[in-house]
Formats: C-alpha cells, sequence, structure tokens
C-alpha cells in the first residue's frame, strides 16, 4: 500500500513508518522535524491543511500519529494540533481517495479519575476527560470516527503507556528524576496498570491498518494485558537503568494538590516545559487502570510477542550498550 504516517518523528510513529517500510508498502512520513527514516519524507504541521493535502496525495492508507502531547499548556495549542489537525487530515485523506485511516488515540480519552479494572475501551468522552491533552484526544477519536463510511474504513486504536529503548515520554522522566533522587511514588504505588511494550504497539497499530475493513468504526484499546503495580513498573525501569528506585511515597491528596498548584505556577510563569506533577498524573499513579484485551485482540488478530519480563530485558540491554 501507498501509506502516509504522520508524526514519525515520534518512537511510535517512527516505528509504524519502518515496520511498514521494511515489510514493502510505500511509505511517506509527514512531522514538522526531520525523521531519519529512509521513506518519504514531507515536512510540516497538521496545522496547515495545504501541506497535508500536499503530504497525502494519492495515498491508498493513513496512519495518524501527529499530536501535542503535553500534561499542560493553552486549550488553544492542543485545539489546533489534535482537533483541527485530525480533521485536516481525515480530509485529505479522503480528498485522496485512501480507502483506510487509523486514528491513534489514547485511553485516557474515555478516563474520568476513576478506577479502570478490566475495563472496556469505553467511549472517547471530551466532557469528562482530565487535562486539554485528553479532552482534545477524545474530539479527536470522535471526529475520526464519525468519518467512517463504506469506502473509508476508520478504526481507532488506543495504545495505553508505550515504553522501551528512547523512550523520552515514560521511561526517560522516571530514569532522570530517579538518577536526581527526586522521584516519589503517590499512594504507596499500589495502583494496578497496564502498559506496552514498543514492538507490541507498533504491530497493534499495524495490524489495525491490516484489519481496518473488518474492525472500521471501533475504538480498541492496546495493552501488553499484564497488569502490575506503579511501584514494581517503576522499579523495573530503574533497575534496567541502573539508578535507584523510589523510596518516598506521597499521599493522593498531596500529590494532587501539589500538581494543581505546579499547573498553576507553569500557567502564571508561561513555562513550556512539563511541571513535576499535574493533577492528571497523580490520578494516573494513584488509580487503577488495566484493560479487558479480548476484543482488541480478536478485531485485531493481534497479540503481544514481546512480554513485559523480556522488554525490562532489552530496556536493560539497550543502557548497558550506551546508547541515549
Amino acid at each position: 500500500m501507498r501509506v502516509l504516517v504522520t508524526g514519525a518523528s515520534g518512537l511510535l510513529g517512527g516505528g509504524v513508518a519502518r515496520a511498514l517500510a521494511e515489510r514493502g508498502d510505500d511509505v511517506t512520513v509527514f512531522q514538522r522535524r526531520p525523521s531519519g527514516l529512509p521513506v518519504r519524507e514531507v515536512l510540516g504541521d497538521v496545522t496547515d491543511a495545504d501541506a497535508v493535502r500536499g503530504a497525502a496525495a494519492r495515498v491508498d492508507a493513513v496512519v495518524h500519529l501527529a499530536a501535542r502531547v503535553s500534561m499542560t499548556g493553552a486549550w488553544a495549542l492542543f485545539e489546533a494540533a489534535n482537533v483541527r489537525g485530525t480533521a485536516h487530515v481525515v480530509e485529505a485523506a479522503r480528498g485522496a481517495g485512501a480507502s483506510r485511516f487509523v486514528q491513534v488515540s489514547s485511553p485516557s480519552v474515555a478516563h474520568a479519575g476513576r478506577s479502570l479494572v478490566g475495563a472496556p475501551a469505553g467511549p472517547a468522552d471530551p466532557e469528562h476527560a482530565r487535562g486539554p491533552y485528553a479532552r482534545s484526544k477524545a474530539r479527536a477519536e470522535r471526529l475520526a470516527l464519525a468519518a467512517d463510511a463504506p469506502g473509508f474504513a476508520v478504526v481507532a486504536v488506543r495504545p495505553h503507556l508505550v515504553w522501551g529503548p528512547g523512550d523520552t515520554q515514560l521511561v526517560g522522566p522516571i530514569v532522570e528524576r530517579a538518577r536526581r533522587g527526586r522521584l516519589a511514588l503517590v499512594g504507596g504505588g499500589t495502583a494496578l496498570i497496564d502498559t506496552t511494550y514498543l514492538d507490541n504497539a507498533v504491530a497493534a497499530i499495524v495490524a489495525g491498518l491490516d484489519r481496518a475493513d473488518d474492525a472500521h468504526g471501533q475504538a480498541l484499546v492496546v495493552s501488553n494485558g499484564e497488569p502490575r503495580t506503579v511501584r514494581e513498573t517503576v522499579a523495573r525501569i530503574c533497575a534496567a537503568a541502573g539508578v535507584p528506585a523510589p523510596r518516598r511515597s506521597v499521599p493522593f491528596p498531596v500529590a494532587r494538590a501539589a500538581g494543581a498548584a505546579a499547573e498553576a505556577a507553569w500557567r502564571l510563569l508561561r513555562r513550556t516545559d512539563e511541571p513535576p506533577m499535574t493533577r492528571f498524573l497523580a490520578e494516573q499513579l494513584a488509580t487503577a487502570h488495566w484493560f479487558d484485551q479480548r476484543r482488541t485482540r480478536e478485531a485485531l488478530g493481534w497479540q503481544p510477542t514481546v512480554s513485559l519480563d523480556e522488554g525490562f530485558e532489552r530496556l536493560a540491554s539497550w543502557y548497558r550498550s550506551g546508547a541515549r
């Protein structure tokens, strides 16, 4: 297929583009900065409808990963990139005659702060999702799925907490804060959570593309299906990187109040970096969120091939190699 992948400069997007190219698909990638991938590359921003149309010309399918990912920031920035940007990509895909569209979403679109225990995907809920990222991604997912129609199969894939060598979203911040002795658990780290090893997330998204005609119209949460406590997950990441695991724990109400204060300070100072804590992060660290994977695996004809234990071993090997 001729496939457009947006957001390929990121770890997950790059992995998807590489996997498609390696199996013989004709891949074009579209993002704001060079990806370094051996495929056709178009630089641009999803907020630019003309640039998106140019990148999507004559493609058969689109995998849309490009998004603004942050725990804080002005709503207008999230709305422009994640909502209007998705609208531009959907419109360009349809205009190009593409027949398949994979919207890479997030389980946070259906998380209202309560525990999710063996939960199904649940509908995207922009009214109750927590924080501007989750709310904007919820609106984007609903927009994309609303475009599902005969001849244009749309499926939303929601990878949950993707990590692996080179990850700067989950692994990187944990390791850096642990190295500086500034990493603490929330609520004892007893919450049970799902995560997804990178290779498994890539394979699930590719399966979503291949099975779009059968899985269209659905939102599917993807994870390793091996719930672990936050404490264990963080400790294994720290062990892989050779840094001390956290020994301190902060009560959830204290962490949430600190997150609210940090958000207010970041807004006042107009800072663009990530604060050490937010209300959303406190909830994620203190609240169970793991998912029933039966529907996902049946719809995609997919299952994880790399266990969490093997993933931690690969992460440790990567750190030992000195790669950064």
